[in-house]
């Protein structure tokens, strides 16, 4: 599932699993949790009722992001990236904005290269997270 400016997996993993089956192959890419938010755990500490499973995870490659910040300081408006894993219709599904399609917005062609190098990351980290099996205890 994707469109032209999201990429997404679907798997048969429940949205805990496949967290923390994204959180695992987004490591061997590279890249760290920063933060993780339970939607509806947050909705409801605000006061709010929400009952479809949803976790947003800030990530960063931090050599990337150094990387980034140091050809076009701008950038650091996009980051951190963020993945979703969240209930669509009964389908948890793993996902994010491309990084690329953000980027397009500063309209620096230098970046092109390497934000497409960091969407690849993402999606090998997306598609990887939706197969793999989890195993007990992690």
């Amino acid at each position: 599932m994707s469109s032209q400016y999201t990429y997404a997996a679907k798997t048969d993993k429940s949205v805990p699993e496949a967290v923390k089956a994204v959180q695992k192959s987004l490591k061997e890419h590279g890249f760290g949790t920063l933060w993780e938010m339970n939607v509806p755990s947050k909705l409801q500490e605000k006061g709010v009722d929400y009952d479809r499973e949803a976790v947003i995870l800030e990530v960063c490659n931090p050599k990337q992001a150094k990387r980034l910040l140091e050809t076009n300081l701008q950038a650091v408006y996009f980051l951190p990236c963020k993945v979703v894993v969240c209930d669509v219709d009964g389908q948890t599904t793993i996902g994010m904005v491309l990084p690329s399609v953000m980027m397009d917005a500063l309209q620096d062609s230098s970046l092109h290269a390497f934000v497409q190098e960091v969407d690849e990351a993402l999606r090998q980290s997306i598609d990887l997270a939706a197969k793999t099996a989890v195993a007990d205890g992690t």
